[in-house]
């Protein structure tokens, strides 16, 4: 497939992006970028600062000052492998309000694309396909019932599922009603509703979209 080929996955918490995303990255042997891990970094260094989650002058410094990498399935920031701190609900929190910051989507925004710009990716997020690659070749908006994305995150967490529903809630509001870049499909994308699909066949499910998209003349084998 093409050196530029980006497979752009859209979505809310809990709908896949993650395990389908990463799992289809290692099938085609593309860059996987879990932009949403960049957001998580940056809260992450924030909240070690003690900084005001409100004050975007500080946020945005911070923002372009992170040196995020993503090795595998690794997250490390500024040298440091923080993959296991950037999951606590903590961070996750933060991250939510980080990512509402205009000014640090815009800063990340350019290292996205920076890193997507080097080889053929699969970047998931909530703005790829709409704001970060709104010209990938392929774009795929992944959803599912917001009872079972609780269970799924629940899962995940080992936490009890109506609070994490709730917190998911809170969340979809915060991310659906930004002002920069809100979680949105794609007007191109496909939809996929991945909520009685097991993490093999959402797949096999986002592998047979992506060879449609590029066996019709979009792209080159």
């Amino acid at each position: 497939m093409s050196k530029s080929l980006i497979i752009a996955i859209d979505g809310p918490g809990g709908s896949g992006k993650s395990t389908v995303a990463r799992s289809v990255a290692r099938r085609l042997g593309f860059t996987y970028i879990d932009s949403g891990a960049m957001y998580r970094a940056v809260a992450l260094w924030a909240l070690r600062l003690g900084m005001d989650l409100d004050d975007l002058h500080r946020l945005e410094q911070l923002a372009r000052e992170a040196h995020i990498e993503l090795p595998g399935d690794r997250v490390v920031l500024n040298g440091e492998d923080v993959t296991a701190q950037i999951r606590d609900p903590q961070v996750s929190e933060a991250a939510s309000r980080v990512a509402a910051q205009p000014a640090v989507r815009r800063a990340l925004r350019e290292e996205q694309r920076r890193i997507g710009a080097a080889g053929p990716s699969v970047m998931e997020g909530r703005d790829i396909g709409t704001v970060v690659f709104p010209d990938a070749q392929v774009k795929i908006f992944l959803d599912a019932q917001p009872e079972q994305r609780a269970r799924r995150r629940a899962s995940e967490l080992g936490a009890p599922v109506d609070d994490v529903a709730r917190d998911l809630e809170t969340r979809d509001q915060r991310d659906r009603n930004r002002a920069e870049a809100p979680l949105t499909q794609a007007p191109d994308a496909e939809y996929l509703d991945t909520t009685h699909l097991t993490p093999a066949q959402a797949e096999e499910a986002v592998l047979k979209l992506v060879r449609e998209r590029t066996s019709n003349g979009k792209d080159h084998k």
